[in-house]
């Protein structure tokens, strides 16, 4: 700043005087915060005593495990193989055809059907031997192996349940049973004794729905 006069001078005067003013109310200012600061920051101190710091300790932190996918598929397997079980007290008696070997064809399934199956108009495509198994493994096994065999596509398969000749009175004992297990499912078309050349009254024939 330049004075041409002493009025300016005394101008000049009261600016720096103003200046150191403003500059103490700051300094003032900033020297109470940091008071505040500082007195706060004791309180604290002495409020929570001696401060150490903990040791280490050797730890890893693993994260947590990440929650398993609901089985989604095989809620419905299961849920199917309840769909589809087969009970033992089924009575597929009055469902047979009484003739000197006993059929079956689902409704709407014409006699056609059983007639040429009886013949062999379906080659035999697969089949499973139940004879020798006790009742419930034997019931499983006929269960998977229908279910298996509608899946790869077959036609015609044919059930083994034995003659009973080795059983207790020479009676059949899965025989019945296969009947009615056949009767129950839905995979089952239609079903006929097997020829002599085939296994005779020791085996069905059945014909699957297609796929």
């Amino acid at each position: 700043m330049k004075a041409k006069s002493l009025q300016d001078l005394a101008g000049i005067r009261d600016q720096i005087a103003e200046r150191e003013r403003v500059a103490r109310e700051q300094a003032a200012k900033r020297a109470e915060s940091q008071r505040r600061s500082d007195a706060e920051r004791n309180l604290f101190q002495r409020a929570a005593g001696k401060v150490e710091r903990l040791p280490h300790h050797g730890r890893v932190h693993h994260p947590p495990e990440p929650v398993a996918p609901i089985p989604a598929q095989r809620q419905l397997d299961d849920q199917r193989v309840l769909q589809e079980s087969i009970s033992d007290e089924f009575d597929a008696s009055t469902l047979l055809e009484t003739d000197d070997a006993l059929s079956f064809r689902r409704p709407g399934v014409g006699i056609d059907v059983a007639r040429k199956l009886r013949r062999g108009f379906w080659s035999i495509q697969s089949e499973i031997d139940l004879h020798g198994l006790r009742r419930d493994d034997a019931r499983e096994a006929l269960a998977t192996f229908l279910r298996e065999a509608v899946r790869h596509g077959l036609r015609c398969v044919r059930v083994v349940h034995g003659k009973g000749l080795g059983s207790p009175g020479k009676t059949p004992v899965l025989k019945g049973k296969v009947h009615s297990w056949l009767v129950q499912k839905s995979e089952v078309l239609a079903f006929v004794q097997a020829r002599g050349d085939e296994g005779g009254a020791g085996a069905v024939v059945v014909l699957l729905v297609p796929t």
